[in-house]
């Protein structure tokens, strides 16, 4: 179906919005645009649209973000532009921006201001960005649902009844309702992927190590969050990732990129085949109406050569749903135990935060060592697969965009969920793999709820991920974005 109107009163972007970011890019290089003008629109859209969804937090003082427009127009003429020169982008406030407010969606860091950026932030700000603020986020990124005490709750591009998705709920809303025009996020149980689905854009979770991560207290041992980008369309999410891609040599796990994503989406796909994994033969209880959307989605991969047959992997995945609860455990909720180790930090938690800090507690060596082997076991399950197939879809989601005041579904299609995440189970197949995979929307059910579908990809076959999706982008009826 067509893309619904969204349900908030939102005046039409103008022309400067509705460009996507490598038009914009262009634009601002040949000169028919200043950084000026592209600037001033994006943030007079920020403030007639933001106060109704809560998408970008600490922006900036506008005559701070104006004045360092006038010096990007002073300075193109004399240097060669970045990828991304005179863009304005928000930056997901999980990551550290140096002297702009990093909150990780927590009171304790309400008032924190980093003195360095991540790894990514650094090389987005040499590929000429203007950083404007921040994008919200739930309470340390935990649970799929944009709220925390510090500047409460997003609200979906399309419905403000409902939640924007998460972790990277801020990003994808202000991306759907043309508030910036490219995004930033991470993902670790869908966090690029989720919030993508539920607004009607695209999110691509890149191969582990292709973004590289920190700096951080500890590099080796967390390898299941990656951060990568979201975008209104394919291409402008290659845009960025050509940007935060590559080898870093404090992210001893990260590797040189293979390319320009960018310029290898030029050559077009030749098509592929895709096995469908469905609902994991019942294993996930899945909302009604969201298998349908998809496999209509498949139908338009079917016109665009990529064939589809469904496929039930043989294999335990309630252990290896266990493997992922664990090894998360392992890494957040041992990253988290400072703050509760102290009962004055410990009472400014969340109780989904508590909860992976004290499973984490009782874990022992042996425990997270088998859940390991359970990954390894699923990765090379995943290898095989990729003998004989080109790309594994799965829904993106099992349950349409909820009420923004349900912190997390207690019950999906009848079957009770026992933890904060459960009912996003079907997100840790790529992250427990290593794989790259991408959000494509897929459409509305009749109450105007938007879905997509995640592709996963071979380990560092980001590319053909990205030009499967570029190849389905161009069979859609609609543009992605509100």
């Amino acid at each position: 179906m067509l893309r619904p109107r969204s349900k908030h009163a939102v005046p039409p972007a103008g022309d400067i919005c509705r460009l996507s970011a490598i038009e914009l890019a262009d634009a601002i290089r040949r000169k028919t645009l200043s950084v000026r003008e592209v600037v001033t629109a994006f943030l007079d859209r920020i403030e007639a649209v933001n106060p109704l969804v809560n998408a970008i937090v600490s922006l900036r003082d506008r005559g701070d973000i104006l004045r360092e427009a006038d010096a990007a127009d002073i300075r193109r003429t004399s240097v060669e532009a970045g990828p991304l020169f005179g863009l304005p982008i928000a930056i997901k406030d999980l990551a550290s921006t140096k002297g702009l407010r990093t909150s990780f969606g927590s009171p304790i860091f309400a008032d924190f201001v980093p003195r360095e950026d991540d790894f990514f932030v650094e090389r987005i700000r040499d590929a000429g960005a203007i950083i404007i603020g921040k994008t919200n986020v739930p309470e340390f990124g935990l649970g799929s649902n944009t709220y925390n005490t510090v500047f409460g709750p997003t609200l979906n591009a399309f419905d403000p009844a409902l939640t924007a998705g998460g972790s990277s709920g801020g990003a994808a809303v202000a991306l759907a309702l043309d508030m910036v025009p490219v995004a930033d996020g991470s993902d670790f149980g869908g966090s690029l992927r989720n919030p993508a689905a539920w607004n009607n854009v695209f999110g691509f979770r890149p191969s582990q190590g292709l973004v590289p991560g920190g700096p951080d207290f500890e590099v080796f041992h967390a390898q299941m969050g990656v951060d990568g980008p979201m975008g209104r369309n394919v291409a402008d999410m290659a845009l960025l990732l050509d940007v935060q891609a590559g080898y870093h040599p404090h992210a001893p796990l990260s590797y040189e990129k293979p390319g320009s994503f960018l310029d290898g989406l030029a050559t077009k796909a030749t098509g592929g085949r895709i096995a469908w994994f469905r609902d994991l033969g019942g294993h996930l209880p899945v909302e009604s109406g969201i298998l349908d959307l998809c496999e209509a989605a498949l139908g338009r991969f079917a016109d665009a050569s990529f064939p589809s047959e469904p496929l039930l992997p043989d294999f335990d995945f309630e252990a290896l749903w266990q493997a992922f609860v664990t090894l998360r455990q392992a890494s957040s909720g041992c990253a988290l135990k400072t703050h509760y180790d102290d009962p004055a930090k410990r009472r400014l938690l969340k109780p989904e935060a508590i909860w992976e800090v004290e499973n984490a507690i009782r874990l022992t060596g042996p425990q997270i060592r088998a859940a390991s082997v359970i990954r390894t076991s699923w990765h090379r399950t995943l290898l095989s697969l990729f003998d004989r197939y080109d790309l594994v879809a799965l829904p993106t989601a099992q349950v349409f965009p909820f009420d923004v005041s349900t912190h997390w579904p207690r019950e999906v299609a009848g079957r009770a969920m026992d933890s904060y995440h459960r009912w996003m189970q079907v997100s840790a197949f790529a992250t427990l793999g290593g794989c790259p995979a991408v959000n494509v929307p897929v459409g509305f059910d009749g109450r105007g709820r938007p879905m997509g579908m995640q592709l996963i990809g071979r380990p560092r076959g980001d590319l053909a991920v990205l030009k499967a999706a570029a190849a389905y982008e161009a069979t859609l009826p609609w543009q992605a974005g509100a």
